[in-house]
Formats: structure tokens, C-alpha cells, sequence
């Protein structure tokens, strides 16, 4: 270990040495590249957190930069080097999508793409990459706290102790919820439409026959954005991971030179290539293509939706009964129109909830969280266009079938929060005492200019 090590410091070129340190800020300027730190034996170099610094989510951080993120890489790299040893592994899929969320928040954030790669000093391309390998790493952090705390409990005797000598404006603040209803109707496309889709869908796969890169073909066409950057490559998932219509047809692969036939799904349309399978799960890539929906078709189903309510609203039939029967939304028509908020629970698992804080709503659809701001309990909506979570365009009317007021916690009224946050407590408590037990059996060697530090673990320098 101690020989990789220097060949790293060697490689590098460390002249730290040959100037007298003043501040972390003004050495950053000064040298291109070093090792800042080593931890174990893996090297942190100032480029990585010069590259940290840079991202606009850390634009609020606390302390001095210098300090805090290589500490917090430093910590990282304990969790890694475990999650190694422990097979931890997350999949592409989920990477790809968690980059292309945080891509669309960075440009949001910026103003535009142009801006972001101004800020970033880098191309689209290199962000995406600088992404990926900074997610996958976080990721399996993730997954190895996860792993860490898995057996930690909390009894409902422990919150209401925790709880109890609390004066109230030390209780969370919980923000107002949301229960929605909603009644939804998919815009008529024509059989051309679709016609057209299939036939380019099939162009490609005999193009692919003819030796050009399914990839290729891809990255240039598929609509799926999470993964036409990595040559429509979902990574390796389960049956259960995918649309059952899509998992259906992917499965039955047997060799990574086909190509599937066209493939309906809830996200529209695909041909699909195998990449590689490990016991039940499988690698594939895909292209995807959506049909055009036209403007005269959207009117004819927002003016169907604008006929329904009054309905409703003459109680003709309840809106409930008009989900359940005329709604066309298969994630909700089964649950009277009642939609449900699926999020982590205070065991760390998934939980399903029907409440929604407005952020929550928010994220899942601007559109309707727009439409809910504005409406009272037992309101019908007028119908209004959006973008469901399966990417399609759909025309909806809503109601609210309850709204809860931001208040403050309690046992009675809101104690899975409660306990999530007890739970929490006793979960951070393990992880502290897992990092300050491995501080005392990792090698760490921090540059000297790079110590005068008021770390949060002090066991980094003896």
C-alpha cells in the first residue's frame, strides 16, 4: 500500500513542498494538481475538490470549503472501501436517472445550459461524466449507511420519552399536506400516429441489422433521457423494476445481437437489445419514441373533462364514481381517483401515504401542484394539461379531497414523523461511532497546509 502511495505522490508532482503555505484559498490558485489527502489507499487530490466547490449545491456551505469537503470525501472513502468489501453495488438505472434530475435542477438553477457550463467550466458532456462517477460513488454510500443502521429500532415507549419534556416550538413544524383526487383522460392519438412511430422504430432495428451501433441509434433518437446518454443502457435490474409490458418482451432475450420487436409500454414505444444477464436480473438497452399528441386532440379531451364536471358538480355522479368508471390514469382509477405518495419510511423501507406536502406534489408534477394551490376542500378543478410521471401528456380535472394546516407535531396526530425522527437520531449515533472506530484503523496522511482544520472528526490528525 505504502509504494502506491508514493507512486501517486510522485506521479503528481507534489511541489506543495517548495513554497511556504499561506491560506487554503490562495495555495488553490498556486499548484494545478496535488494529494491533499490519502486515506488508506486511496488519494484525494485538490482537483477533486476544486471540482466540489464548484457545484452550485454547495454554494451554502458552512465552514471553510477547504476544510469541509475533503473531510467529507475523506469519510466517503471509508464508506466505499467497506461497501468493496460488503459487495454493495448500485445499479446504472438508478444513477442515470438521479443524474439527469440533478442536471435539470443544475440547469433550473443556472438559467441555462449555456450558463451551467460557464459556472461548471465544462462542457454538457463532461458535467454528465463528473456526475456519474461523483452519484455512483454516493450512491453506494448511501446504500452502505443503509446497510450499517438496517438493524437499528425505535419502540413507540422511546419517541414518546424523546417527546415528552419537549417545550412545543422545539417540535418539527410539519408544512401543509394535501390529500388530491384526480380524474384523468389520455388525449386520443391517431392510428397514424402510432403507425408512424412503429415503422421508425423499425427502420432503426434494420439499420442495426445492416451493422450500424444500436447505440448509436440511440444516443441520436431515443427519447428516454436518463439513458440515450449511455447508449440507451438501463443497467442491470429486475423483472419488477421495469413496465411489465417492456419486462415482458426484454426477459424473453436470449441473444445480445437481436433486436425486439416494437414494444408498447406505459412510457410509449421501444425496440430492445440485450446487453447481459447476471442471475435474475439483466442488462438491456433500449430506444424509446412517443407519439405526437395533437392540440385538436388535447382540446376535445380537456372540453370531454369540462362536460364531466359539470356533471360532478350537478351530481349527476360523485367524482370518485368518475374516476373508478371514465378515468383513464391506471395508477389511481382503482383507488376512487385518491393519489398516493410513495416515499421512505421511518424503517428506511417504502411507505405509501395518500398525504402530500405541496414541494412533494410539486416534484412530482408543477402542473398540478399549480392547479391544488388554488383550490379549496371538496373543489373541482377546471381541466388543465400536464405531464404525468410516465412522461405522456394527459388532461385532468382535480379536487382536494383534505387539506392539513402547517402545525406543529404531535404524538397523536403525527407520530410516524415523530418516530422518523428519533429514529434518525439513533441511526446518526451509529454512524459516528462506526466512522470514529474506523479513523483508528485507517491509514490517513493529510499535506501538512491542509490540517489547519476544525474538523468535525478530530481523529484524522494524531
Amino acid at each position: 500500500m505504502m509504494k502506491r502511495i508514493a507512486g501517486i505522490l510522485v506521479i503528481l508532482i507534489l511541489h506543495s513542498l517548495l513554497f511556504t503555505p499561506h491560506s487554503l484559498a490562495q495555495q488553490a490558485n498556486n499548484v494545478i494538481d496535488e494529494v491533499i489527502w490519502v486515506v488508506g489507499d486511496e488519494a484525494i487530490l485538490k482537483s477533486d475538490v476544486e471540482s466540489m466547490r464548484r457545484d452550485p449545491s454547495w454554494s451554502q456551505i458552512k465552514g471553510n470549503p477547504y476544510c469541509v469537503i475533503p473531510e467529507q470525501l475523506a469519510i466517503q472513502k471509508l464508506f466505499l472501501h467497506q461497501a468493496a468489501i460488503d459487495s454493495i453495488e448500485v445499479t446504472d438505472a438508478q444513477i442515470n436517472n438521479y443524474v439527469e434530475q440533478r442536471i435539470n435542477d443544475l440547469v433550473l438553477t443556472a438559467g441555462s445550459k449555456e450558463k451551467l457550463e460557464e459556472y461548471m467550466s465544462m462542457s454538457m458532456t463532461q458535467i454528465r461524466e463528473e456526475l456519474r462517477e461523483r452519484y455512483k460513488d454516493e450512491m453506494t454510500v448511501i446504500r452502505m449507511r443503509e446497510k450499517l443502521t438496517e438493524d437499528v429500532k425505535v419502540t413507540p415507549a422511546e419517541v414518546r420519552r424523546y417527546f415528552k419534556d419537549l417545550p412545543e416550538d422545539s417540535l418539527p413544524l410539519i408544512p401543509t399536506q394535501v390529500e388530491v383526487e384526480v380524474l384523468v383522460l389520455q388525449p386520443r392519438i391517431p392510428e397514424e400516429e402510432i403507425a408512424r412511430i412503429k415503422e421508425e422504430l423499425r427502420g432503426y432495428t434494420e439499420r442495426i441489422n445492416n451493422g450500424m451501433s444500436f447505440s448509436t441509434l440511440a444516443i441520436l433518437y431515443s427519447e428516454d433521457t436518463a439513458s440515450k446518454t449511455q447508449g440507451g443502457e438501463l443497467g442491470y435490474m429486475g423483472r419488477g423494476e421495469l413496465d411489465p409490458a417492456f419486462a415482458n418482451v426484454a426477459f424473453s432475450l436470449t441473444d445480445p445481437k437481436k433486436v425486439s420487436k416494437v414494444v408498447e409500454s406505459e412510457f410509449g414505444f421501444h425496440i430492445i437489445q440485450l446487453v447481459d444477464k447476471r442471475g435474475d436480473k439483466a442488462n438491456f438497452r433500449h430506444i424509446l419514441r412517443r407519439p405526437n399528441v395533437a392540440q385538436s386532440d388535447i382540446n376535445a379531451s380537456l372540453l370531454r373533462l369540462d362536460s364531466i364536471a359539470d356533471d360532478i358538480r350537478a351530481e349527476k355522479f360523485t367524482f370518485e364514481d368518475g374516476c373508478t368508471f371514465i378515468s383513464q390514469d391506471k395508477d389511481t382509477r382503482n383507488n376512487h381517483g385518491l393519489m398516493t405518495n410513495q416515499k421512505r419510511g421511518p424503517d428506511g423501507g417504502l411507505m405509501q401515504t395518500s398525504r402530500f406536502e405541496m414541494s412533494e406534489l410539486a416534484n412530482l408534477s408543477p402542473e398540478l401542484a399549480r392547479v391544488v394551490d388554488t383550490l379549496q376542500v371538496g373543489q373541482i378543478s377546471s381541466p388543465f394539461q400536464m405531464t404525468n410521471r410516465h412522461m405522456k401528456t394527459v388532461c385532468t380535472i382535480a379536487k382536494v379531497k383534505n387539506r392539513i394546516p402547517a402545525h406543529r407535531a404531535s404524538i397523536s396526530e403525527d407520530f410516524q414523523v415523530l418516530r422518523e425522527i428519533v429514529l434518525n437520531k439513533k441511526r446518526a449515533e451509529v454512524i459516528d461511532e462506526w466512522i470514529r472506530n474506523k479513523q483508528k484503523n485507517t491509514y490517513v496522511r493529510i499535506n501538512e497546509a491542509w490540517r489547519d482544520c476544525d474538523f468535525e472528526y478530530p481523529g484524522w490528525v494524531e
